[in-house]
């Protein structure tokens, strides 16, 4: 189906290969209906099955969908087939901003221009607490009028953390980018590593060359920890005023965005609104993300957003029918889990799914990450019944948990679910995912 010149889903014409990776593979393609150019990611479905990156896949299509931004690579729809999944996105005709560095530095005004643009929409993803972590000119497209686009959000975060620190643990990035936080694995705080992320792309713009760079990856890494670069002649002073302030390996004293925005280089030649996450382009909450949403739900989950004040990106997904994303990769229409907010600590929370342990006779088992598994003694149908509740810290006043079935049968997990689980969270629950009436009911 992924042949030049073959129509996908009688929607698209598929064209030449514009790039490939392990699990995914990028083609120019043509809607038949518009004539619109686009780039479609066809990824096989076995194989991230079988390697366990369902839920990258899904936390990819879930922050293209809250991160719309002129200076952002739009996700337009996401279809899939038995073994495939396509994103449907922008397509960039510029190609890589890396491809314009290979070829030596950039002028000043430029990599400014480039870095206005970058800035401009990570700062929008933060304010939807979405942080990218992988930053690098290879991410960073141009479309047709040369202007800046963010792509690839495989591994980014949703304002999500699984330690009690309200920090993020996942080492991931590309080293010679990375925040020294990051590499020593202490926990790190996502914009502050999104802003080192910036500095050293904003380095390689003008300079042509890595910040940090030695052929040994522990010396870089030395190099990166203790914030050891030198700046070429021909920097500006205020670029170098500014990027010792960005590359600050002390991420408690590190700039931030506002304050980047607000230097005096920055703000040359640049237009009040064009950098204002305020005017950037809205969240389209009727867009469809497949064929599966419908719009009075994605209508009625506009008007709840707009009652809720600090809203995140789980706040969001979880409002939305539209964004579960379960369909694409289950075959049984039985969902095996199910998640919900809460403003209460993780200690109400823990307390609580071991009241409702005691009650089903279930034994509790936990651990440091988080993770509470509820075991039953007796073999079932299926074998011995144990579901898993993990709890997510988003902020230190809201939490998400997911509850689902680790071994057992889905019917009698589907029925303790409902009619013992949901009614005894009652009173901890703020919105289950995708139950916007129980939603209202809570918010009333």
């Amino acid at each position: 189906m992924e042949n030049k010149g073959s129509v996908l889903m009688q929607r698209y014409e598929l064209g030449r290969l514009l790039g490939q990776g392990t699990f995914a593979k990028v083609y120019y393609a043509r809607n038949l209906k518009t004539g619109q150019s686009v780039a479609i990611k066809v990824i096989d479905k076995e194989k991230v099955l079988k390697v366990g990156l369902i839920d990258q896949i899904k936390r990819e299509i879930s922050v293209m969908r809250l991160v719309r931004h002129p200076n952002i690579v739009q996700l337009y729809e996401v279809m899939a087939s038995k073994s495939k999944i396509y994103f449907v996105m922008e397509y960039c005709k510029g190609g890589e901003l890396f491809n314009k560095v290979a070829k030596g530095k950039l002028k000043e005004d430029v990599a400014r221009k480039y870095f206005q643009q970058l800035i401009s929409a990570v700062d929008f993803c933060h304010s939807r607490g979405v942080y990218h972590r992988d930053l690098k000119p290879e991410n960073l497209l141009l479309d047709d009028n040369g202007n800046l686009k963010v792509s690839d959000f495989g591994l980014s975060a949703l304002a999500e953390s699984k330690r009690q620190d309200g920090l993020l643990h996942t080492t991931c990035g590309t080293p010679a980018y990375v925040a020294p936080e990051v590499i020593s694995r202490k926990g790190y705080d996502g914009p502050k590593a999104d802003i080192w992320s910036c500095g050293v792309i904003l380095f390689v713009l003008l300079a042509g060359y890595l910040p940090f760079h030695d052929p040994n990856l522990m010396e870089m890494y030395r190099k990166i920890g203790r914030g050891e670069f030198k700046c070429p002649s021909w920097f500006p002073s205020d670029v170098r005023r500014l990027l010792s302030k960005i590359l600050d390996p002390n991420p408690n004293t590190r700039i931030s965005i506002t304050k980047i925005m607000e230097s005096s280089w920055f703000r040359k030649g640049l237009n009040s609104k064009s950098t204002s996450s305020k005017e950037s382009t809205p969240i389209n909450a009727d867009a469809p993300c497949d064929s599966s949403e419908k719009s009075g739900t994605a209508a009625e989950a506009k008007q709840e957003l707009a009652k809720l004040n600090n809203l995140n990106a789980f706040d969001i997904i979880s409002l939305s029918a539209g964004f579960d994303l379960s369909g694409l990769f289950e075959e049984s229409d039985k969902k095996k889990e199910a998640r919900f907010t809460s403003r209460k600590p993780a200690s109400v929370i823990i307390s609580k799914l071991e009241d409702i342990a005691k009650h089903l006779k279930l034994k509790v088992m936990k651990n440091d990450g988080g993770l509470l598994k509820l075991e039953g003694s007796r073999e079932g149908r299926k074998g011995a019944f144990s579901i898993d509740a993990e709890i997510f810290e988003i902020t230190p006043t809201c939490h998400l948990v997911e509850v689902k079935k680790s071994s057992g049968d889905t019917l009698e997990y589907q029925k303790i679910l409902n009619e013992d689980i949901r009614p005894a969270l009652k009173d901890i629950v703020w919105a289950w995912q995708g139950d916007l009436q129980q939603q209202q009911q809570q918010q009333e």
